[in-house]
């Protein structure tokens, strides 16, 4: 399973972390050894708003061949979505298995297309700007409408991770994984 973490400038870093996490953690506890993972940008260097930045691994490269690709949220996704270029590098993640979203990130999922027909969550900031790209809008922090996984806002993107480390590789291994992080959210 090959996933690829989609890094723009604009990004809230604790989206990505939060969600990084737990689902490295499946690979370096033997869950998933085959696990794999890239950091893809359309941009040679990327930062926050407060200029921590990060040199991704794989720019503007098609991610046609990633299973997943997860989309953090940010001040970022607000214009981003509206710049045709980058909508168009990610629709070349159609085909993968997984489209997932912490936060605002959920707004280029939408933008590209990918929740059409489909129910989505996103920052409780910005539920009305996600509307005109889902079939409903839910304020759940997790909310899985087939091929799609979005979850709510910055908060959710440990939670999310220990739910897609159950997922993936099952009950038991969530709850290793939650107790080596020492986590112990409200039940999902």
């Amino acid at each position: 399973m090959k996933i690829a973490y989609i890094l723009f400038n604009g990004i809230t870093w604790l989206d990505l972390i939060g969600i990084y996490d737990p689902i490295s953690r499946l690979k370096t506890m033997k869950y998933l050894p085959d696990l794999d993972w890239d950091l893809c940008s359309f941009e040679n260097e990327i930062s926050d708003n407060f200029g921590l930045m990060v040199s991704p691994q794989k720019i503007k490269q098609s991610l046609e061949f990633y299973d997943i690709i997860i989309v953090p949220g940010g001040l970022g996704t607000r214009t981003l979505r509206l710049e045709n270029d980058f909508i168009a590098w990610l629709q070349t993640a159609q085909n993968a298995k997984f489209k997932i979203s912490i936060c605002t990130g959920s707004l280029l999922l939408g933008a590209a297309g990918f929740l059409k027909n489909r129910k989505a969550t996103t920052n409780f900031q910005e539920y009305e700007t996600l509307a005109p790209y889902c079939s409903e809008v839910l304020s759940g922090r997790i909310v899985e409408d087939r091929d799609v996984i979005t979850a709510g806002a910055v908060s959710c993107s440990l939670d999310l991770g220990l739910y897609l480390c159950k997922k993936w590789a099952g009950i038991e291994a969530m709850k290793e994984i939650r107790k080596r992080m020492d986590y112990f959210p409200s039940e999902f």
